[in-house]
């Protein structure tokens, strides 16, 4: 469309001297320092061992690949543009007085917009299929983990089986594992990149995830949100075991002399770092209700002062019952 445009040629004049080419070689040695950094990466999102992962990398590279259409052809320009009207060029016409054009105005205004409406269709389908709290559907009984996020460690109890590690998470190959989670201190974010789908935790609160890993193997769990000095060491390995090395790692577990009661709990839940893995063979039964009650700590349970200021007012009294907010910070 701009090559149709006809300008009055513009006077010739002198070009510019040529300078060293500082900017190009301070470029490339940025690059070549970079390199190392970048090669250190790890795709983790990319390389997804379980069928949510699997999913999402699909949506990555649908949206990036969307989003694509307009940064290449503007990215083109800009070089393109550069070169045919800079300053010293006198082959080609030069109009400063030229200011619009229906034409770029059609395409500028339309090819977002459709790219917009592409990107909303793909969001709000993906949204609702890769819904965090919907289950997995298998012909395999999924096993139930509850997780609590400490300062700074993770703590997964496995109720059916009655027992809890830290900082290990293991799980069965082709087994959903619906999780339950909560958070002791501040709020945090479960993410294992292989398994896909990130979730918060939160004290007080609940949130649902469901993941299954479809091939063995070990894989980098995270911590995703900032929660003070030991975030950068919160992290925990996830080992997708089959069915009789789950079976195993459960047995061992079990033989475990390490007991999490109530008392021992609140020794974990003091704030350490770099925790090393750590198996329970035994776990209090309502633990984890505790604690995402805020009651482990000694407290009245929230759920309990709740259900007791509902007795007052249907009695017509006053909520004596209700706990005073706590503050939480980092």
């Amino acid at each position: 469309m701009l090559s149709r445009l006809r300008f009055p040629p513009r006077a010739p004049g002198r070009r510019a001297p040529s300078r060293p080419g500082l900017s190009r070689l301070a470029a490339l040695l940025a690059l070549a320092s970079a390199a190392p950094i970048l090669s250190a990466c790890k795709m983790d999102v990319l390389d997804p061992a379980g069928p949510i992962g699997a999913q999402e990398k699909t949506l990555i590279i649908v949206a990036t690949v969307l989003m694509l259409i307009i940064v290449v052809p503007v990215l083109a320009m800009i070089v393109a543009f550069t070169l045919r009207y800079r300053a010293g060029d006198t082959k080609h016409t030069y109009a400063p007085d030229w200011e619009h054009s229906n034409q770029i105005e059609l395409v500028v205004w339309i090819v977002p917009c459709l790219i917009i409406i592409a990107l909303g269709a793909v969001t709000w389908t993906s949204t609702h299929r890769l819904d965090p709290y919907a289950k997995i559907e298998s012909t395999t009984k999924p096993i139930e983990v509850e997780v609590v996020s400490l300062d700074w460690k993770w703590l997964f109890i496995y109720p059916e089986q009655h027992v809890a590690s830290v900082n290990e998470l293991a799980m069965p190959v082709g087994t959903p594992v619906r999780f339950h989670l909560t958070s002791a201190t501040v709020m945090n974010s479960f993410f294992i990149p292989r398994l896909g789908s990130q979730i918060y935790t939160m004290p007080g609160m609940e949130t649902k995830l469901s993941l299954m890993a479809s091939q063995p193997g070990v894989f980098d769990g995270i911590s995703a949100n900032y929660s003070g000095d030991g975030f950068s060491d919160m992290k925990f390995k996830t080992v997708a075991l089959s069915a009789g090395d789950f079976a195993k790692w459960v047995q061992a577990a079990q033989g475990s002399h390490n007991a999490l009661t109530l008392a021992a709990y609140r020794q974990l839940a003091a704030p350490s770092e770099r925790l090393p893995v750590t198996a329970y063979g035994d776990v209090e039964p309502t633990l984890y209700h505790d604690i995402l009650n805020e009651c482990a700590n000694g407290a009245q349970c929230m759920d309990q002062s709740m259900k007791m200021t509902m007795l007052d007012r249907a009695a017509g009294g006053a909520p004596a019952h209700c706990n005073p907010p706590k503050s939480k910070g980092l």
